[in-house]
């Protein structure tokens, strides 16, 4: 299979999916991408606290609404 149609492929899955079915799989993906952001600012600040990372996040997370 061709990266474009697997790409076809998965619009065609989402579209036959419900509305409550694609914004759990929305859900999800926002929780990995914190997730992932978390472990980069522990990496990069490895003596923070966890509310401290969580406020780093909540800052990286404001920067991209202002963007």
């Amino acid at each position: 299979m061709s990266p474009r149609e697997a790409i076809e492929f998965q619009i065609q899955a989402y579209r036959q999916m419900t509305g409550e079915e694609r914004l759990a799989i929305a859900l999800r993906m926002h929780d990995l991408s914190c997730d992932v952001a978390r472990e980069g600012i522990r990496r990069q600040y490895p003596g923070a606290s966890e509310a401290q990372v969580n406020e780093l996040l909540r800052a990286r997370l404001q920067l991209a609404v202002r963007s």
